[in-house]
């Protein structure tokens, strides 16, 4: 009998127990789903900064943040950006026949306000056509992240880039002051590049215009302030009206270097820096007729049985201040050729 109740209250005092386990972690749940940013050292110390030298409230900057989402999908997206990709994946991407057809009809859809652009800018309009085709299908897909959780993920969850992204969360909420805007409506990437163009806040403040003259600078739904921004950030970036951008070039085609020693242009980076005719005396070709006196980078992209070699010249460098990458230059450079061949057919 004693061996029953000590039993049965065995079986009590594990049910109880149990019960508070349950209850401890239902209410660590509840705790865990509550937004706990405000909470958060890196979180605080910036609306401390805000507050001090911007002059934001703070009572709102901590509403705000009550409302901002962590996104954990973010970071393995900023882990395997696709610039991380071969070229012949990346290429894949953008090179396709429907994003083709659809750039010829943005092209002459907005045609006077691409060759405004030309005009008053000095950059191509198929550049501008590509790079919107690029970023995103022509306005079609801007992004579905909310920019306040895009880049607050980043600035609490990714240390090696939090203090650029902090940089960012700043811009979006002066932006959205000086706009006048809630800084929860705007959308845009994982990464918070925004509208049409996906300039980064810091960019939306330093380099979009106001092209259609109607009072605001509007990248998201205005697609005449979308060309005219991207024209203008060139521009601003060393674009020079009438210059070449890039052509297809050979390596050792007359001097047999086994020792490919062609590879340290490779190796200097993006900047166009290196004569060509310096870069020639290594073997390297091409047959576009570029001055001698130019200067180039030596650009190496990877196919799946041999790897391709370009000449990127100062536009081509005004392309990656957009995106710093080659891949992505290329990528604008390649499908703006194809629009303007499909569209001269056509037409």
């Amino acid at each position: 009998m004693d061996k029953w109740k000590n039993g049965k209250n065995v079986l009590k005092i594990k049910r109880l127990v149990f019960a508070v386990l349950i209850m401890c972690s239902y209410s660590s749940l509840v705790f865990a789903s509550k937004n706990t940013l405000n909470d958060n050292p890196i979180i605080n110390e910036f609306i401390d900064q805000m507050v001090k030298n911007d002059k934001f409230d703070r009572s709102k900057l901590v509403t705000m943040f009550d409302e901002v989402k962590v996104r954990p999908e973010i970071i393995d997206k900023m882990n395997r950006p696709a610039e991380s990709w071969p070229w012949y994946r990346y290429r894949n991407i953008f090179l396709k026949q429907k994003r083709i057809d659809q750039g010829v009809e943005f092209w002459n859809e907005n045609e006077e306000l691409l060759k405004k652009a030309e005009k008053e800018l000095g950059v191509d309009a198929q550049v501008i056509v590509g790079i919107l085709g690029v970023e995103t299908r022509y306005g079609r897909h801007s992004g579905g992240y909310r920019v306040v959780d895009a880049l607050t993920t980043i600035v609490v969850d990714y240390p090696r880039r939090s203090k650029y992204f902090k940089r960012e969360l700043r811009h979006v909420l002066l932006l959205a002051r000086e706009e006048k805007v809630d800084p929860l409506a705007f959308m845009g990437s994982y990464a918070g590049a925004m509208g049409k163009a996906q300039f980064m806040p810091s960019s939306y403040r330093s380099y979009a215009i106001d092209f259609d003259k109607d009072g605001h600078r509007d990248l998201i739904g205005n697609t005449a302030d979308a060309i005219g921004s991207i024209a203008s950030y060139l521009k601003k970036h060393g674009w020079k009206s009438g210059e070449p951008i890039t052509a297809r070039a050979t390596v050792l085609a007359e001097t047999g270097d086994k020792d490919k020693k062609y590879k340290k242009f490779v190796k200097k980076g993006m900047k166009p820096k290196v004569k060509i005719a310096d870069i020639g005396k290594y073997g390297v070709r091409t047959k576009a007729n570029f001055p001698s006196a130019a200067k180039a980078s030596l650009i190496e992209l990877e196919q799946k049985e041999f790897n391709e070699y370009w000449l990127g010249l100062n536009n081509f460098y005004a392309i990656t201040r957009y995106n710093h990458s080659n891949l992505y230059a290329m990528a604008v450079f390649q499908l703006s050729e194809e629009i303007k061949a499909k569209r001269a057919k056509l037409n």
